[in-house]
């Protein structure tokens, strides 16, 4: 069985599905995707995402503001721990830095990342983190304020090898989404051969980054079978390996999953 770890169910085009929510869900489970975890990017939406998590048995979700949102307001660490004790909520996040798109919120993204970590360090909840061109400023404020007894992950990772290694010391996994199966991909498909499988998720980013070959179209959780055969592909194992692995590594992050 497959776990997507990271995608944003409440931001799919349900217009093909006659809106219902439930095809994505069985279009997954035939592919062998047991289980996803719907991640949140701002508080305004938060409340309906969790209301539509709630109807599933095999989803769970994450509380937080993504870098791009916190113009919106940057959420305070009572209200993200609020979040926390929501009994589907396994994660804080995404959370991060990404100055590609936007530098000029460098501050109020970096109040909102150390926020995120400290709700994360008291609450016992893993940290979801979006980096984009900011490798050095993400490891520095990783460094100075994560708790590493409880760590996160570096989603959607399309940065280099010495991010990983750094990342990883800090007891974070990192994920790889549909990315690696692009024809210019090369270099980062390196660094999943460098990632040892204990330290390795897989997801979709779904409605995002659809893998090869549904590249251009919207993705959906039962994609992420794809991004496992990649892996496996790279790393010369079976695709149930894969799986396998990936499924223990997401539970033994994301504990509350397994003992909620």
């Amino acid at each position: 069985m497959f776990v997507d770890s990271h995608c944003h169910l409440d931001r799919l085009d349900l217009s093909a599905r006659n809106n219902q929510l439930q095809s994505v869900i069985d279009a997954a489970t035939e592919k062998n995707v047991s289980r996803m975890l719907c991640v949140a990017i701002d508080m305004q939406t938060l409340p309906g995402m969790l209301e539509k998590v709630n109807r599933f048995d095999n989803v769970y979700a994450s509380a937080g503001v993504h870098p791009l949102h916190v113009s919106d307001g940057v959420p305070d660490v009572a209200t993200l721990l609020g979040y926390a004790a929501e009994p589907k909520v396994i994660a804080l996040g995404e959370t991060g830095l990404d100055y590609y798109y936007q530098k000029d919120t460098v501050t109020q993204q970096r109040e909102s990342f150390v926020n995120h970590l400290q709700a994360s360090a008291q609450s016992r909840l893993p940290v979801i983190v979006h980096t984009r061109d900011a490798r050095d400023d993400t490891i520095s404020i990783l460094r100075q304020h994560v708790d590493t007894a409880v760590g996160g992950v570096l989603h959607c990772f399309t940065e280099n090898w010495e991010m990983a290694r750094q990342a990883m010391d800090l007891n974070f996994m990192i994920s790889f989404s549909g990315i690696i199966t692009f024809r210019n991909a090369a270099e980062l498909r390196e660094v999943v051969r460098q990632v040892p499988m204990e330290n390795l998720l897989i997801e979709t980013d779904s409605p995002y980054l659809a893998p090869v070959p549904y590249r251009g179209k919207p993705n959906e959780p039962q994609y992420v079978v794809e991004v496992a055969q990649c892996v496996a592909d790279i790393k010369g194992l079976r695709i149930e390996e894969v799986a396998e692995i990936t499924s223990n590594n997401f539970d033994r992050l994301f504990s509350k999953a397994v003992s909620g």
